[in-house]
């Protein structure tokens, strides 16, 4: 099944190139808001979800392109996020050790919305295709083997990024990854039983309609059910929390001003955003390795000057 909110953060199942609304269907379902609504419904999806597939079978609903889709979970408790995990298409020979960061709540913006790139004194912003996991209920220090029943679904997650900020001579997560809108993800939560393979999605990435990422998660360092384990080792995740498996590395590159970017994972459905940026700035459009040498080289004619 695929669950979505549109228009005024209606939840509603895609059923082909259409959109049904079940909100009378979970209208019991307590919702304050529309992240409690749909939190509440992934934590009771068993109990709702023969009603949503006779509600999905019952009705035409309208088309897709007559609604707005928004970010299906709209403000996640926990959006933690695998740092690297990917071994670079045979590069790395193994792993490297695990660590990950913390994406604020109020990051997340959905399809069609709008990256704002801050006024901060960064040497580039750029994009990471990443697979996103949906928590399906309470999970703390969940094994490996038995984490498959603790993801309820997947989502196209786009880590946003400020890269090269060097607060107090040392890098920052802080300053890297949680500004406003740095977190599109959606347009559609694809339930876990709609996956055949988790560890065999191609995930792609294309700014203004050229390729930039076209990798597999078989590259991940560690599987979905391992990155489970990791952070629910260290931290409490609940129903309608976000994991981000982390990216691979290849084809990252510079996001600026006016830019158009889309990810697609296998069959999910596009997840497009725009750029825009106050300031205008621009960089060159290098690979991210190319970029750090660029970055360096100003770096170097910096203190020359200075």
């Amino acid at each position: 099944m695929r669950l979505v909110l549109f228009n005024d953060y209606t939840p509603g199942v895609l059923r082909g190139d259409n959109v049904v609304d079940v909100s009378d269907v979970v209208v019991d379902i307590p919702h304050i808001d529309a992240q409690t609504w749909m939190r509440g419904l992934i934590d009771r999806f068993d109990d709702y979800r023969g009603k949503l597939e006779d509600a999905a079978a019952n009705s035409e609903g309208v088309p897709i392109s007559d609604v707005r889709l928004r970010a299906p979970l709209p403000e996640p408790t926990r959006i933690a996020c695998m740092a690297g995990n990917y071994l670079e298409n045979g590069k790395l020979p193994f792993p490297t050790d695990r660590e990950a960061f913390l994406k604020s709540p109020s990051a997340v913006i959905g399809d069609g919305d709008t990256v704002e790139l801050p006024d901060a004194p960064v040497p580039h912003f750029h994009h990471e295709a990443e697979l996103g996991l949906v928590i399906g209920k309470n999970s703390t220090d969940v094994p490996a083997e038995k984490a498959a029943g603790h993801i309820f679904g997947y989502l196209n997650f786009m880590d946003v990024s400020a890269r090269g900020v060097n607060p107090n001579g040392g890098s920052s997560f802080f300053w890297g990854k949680s500004w406003d809108t740095f977190c599109p993800l959606g347009p559609v939560i694809v339930t876990a039983d709609e996956v055949d393979d988790a560890q065999n999605l191609d995930i792609k990435l294309w700014v203004n309609g050229e390729p930039r990422q076209d990798h597999n998660t078989s590259d991940m360092g560690r599987t979905v059910e391992e990155t489970v384990e990791f952070i629910t080792w260290i931290t409490t995740m609940k129903a309608g929390d976000v994991i981000a498996t982390g990216t691979n590395h290849v084809g990252l590159g510079p996001i600026q001003h006016g830019d158009v970017i889309t990810e697609e994972i296998g069959d999910f459905g596009l997840l497009t955003v725009n750029v825009t940026d106050p300031w205008k700035r621009t960089w060159p459009r290098l690979p991210l390795n190319k970029m750090s040498a660029f970055e360096s080289s100003i770096r170097s004619k910096s203190q020359s000057v200075e």
